[in-house]
């Protein structure tokens, strides 16, 4: 059983690792210009974290793969969830957080990142630092063919 999961778009599959689509927007926990890569525990948080940054409706042309990845003994900072900052659920992405994903990526003493997710907080996502020296350990699987069951459309408001 993968450790993590990446929805991607099938596009970018070649790049998928490389962190450049966080860098150029930032993301939560990192600020833009900061390469990392976001994954989750579950393969439907993964799905859930894609679907809410994707352009609705989503376009018909638009492809996806999963990716499975399996740590495999890569050692992973878990910050107890009191260390936070406060706002770190806010939307838009407040500063806070990404000032403290930014501290751990500089820090450099990990791969792996695991944070709580901030659609479902009892769930992980993990940020990625793949310029690590432990990024090259980690087991990234194959890509395959992903899709959003269209019943998710009704959760657009119209």
């Amino acid at each position: 059983m993968p450790d993590a999961w990446r929805i991607d778009n099938e596009k970018w599959k070649a790049s998928s690792f490389s962190g450049f689509g966080a860098a150029v927007a930032g993301g939560r926990w990192n600020p833009a210009g900061m390469h990392v890569v976001y994954v989750s525990q579950h393969l439907s948080t993964a799905s859930m974290e894609k679907f809410v940054h994707l352009p609705k409706p989503i376009p018909p042309t638009m492809k996806f793969i999963k990716l499975p990845i399996m740590f495999s003994g890569v050692a992973i900072e878990r910050p107890p969830i009191s260390t936070l900052p406060a706002n770190w659920r806010a939307e838009p992405v407040a500063v806070d957080s990404q000032r403290f994903g930014e501290a751990w990526y500089r820090r450099g003493a990990t791969a792996v990142l695991a944070i709580p997710c901030a659609l479902i907080p009892e769930e992980e996502n993990y940020v990625i630092n793949p310029a690590h020296p432990d990024f090259k350990r980690l087991d990234i699987g194959l890509p395959e063919p992903f899709t959003f069951d269209p019943r998710l459309a009704k959760l657009i408001s119209p």
